[in-house]
């Protein structure tokens, strides 16, 4: 039995560039939802542009998620 350590090694990389990816996109959410908050609480008016950035971050997040579970799971095909 021989063990391709090419495709093991491809999986690997991609895995962890997605994650990577993945995790960069939910924090800058993090960042815009703290801009949200931040203009809320000095008063001033609240910040649309961070509204907007956290809710496309998350969204981008929730749909690598969703289609990673579509890969996963064999009955959505």
């Amino acid at each position: 039995m021989s063990i391709d350590w090419s495709a093991l090694g491809q999986v690997t990389a991609v895995s962890v560039g997605v994650t990577v990816a993945v995790v960069v996109v939910f924090a800058l959410g993090v960042l815009g939802l703290a801009r949200f908050e931040g203009a809320r609480e000095d008063g001033t008016s609240t910040s649309t542009l961070g509204a907007a950035q956290a809710g496309l971050c998350f969204l981008a997040c929730a749909a690598v998620v969703a289609y990673g579970i579509y890969l996963i799971v064999p009955q959505f095909h």
